[in-house]
């Protein structure tokens, strides 16, 4: 199973950017996915997640309003739309895939930085 994050790097807060995530090696159809973030010093922390249905939605309250996540079942992706970024959004950004809990997933990629300068 290989979960294939890109699309990080360095932004203007009020700026935007598009994270990818490629997944193979599963039936990613039957997966609900997510995206989580660590901040230096913090600890990980869920950021948006979808479940099997592109329509079915959840995000921290942090992010709400900003950031999307949308899914393409067809592809074997999904992204992470975020705009109107803060400089408190920097982080590793990490997605992530579980059968039945997209809040404690079982598969994870690795890491991408997002930093937004001020």
């Amino acid at each position: 199973v290989q979960l294939q994050a890109s699309g990080g790097g360095l932004v203007q807060a009020g700026g935007s950017l598009r994270l990818s995530c490629a997944v193979s090696g599963l039936a990613f159809s039957n997966y609900h996915m997510g995206w989580f973030r660590q901040a230096p010093g913090k600890e990980r922390e869920f950021v948006a997640g979808v479940r099997l249905r592109p329509g079915f939605t959840m995000y921290a309250d942090s992010v709400k309003g900003r950031f999307t996540i949308p899914r393409d079942n067809a592809k074997n992706m999904v992204y992470l739309q975020m705009n109107s970024l803060k400089p408190e959004d920097t982080a590793v950004y990490y997605c992530a895939a579980d059968r039945t809990n997209v809040a404690a997933p079982y598969y994870w990629g690795q890491g991408t930085q997002v930093t937004v300068s001020s």
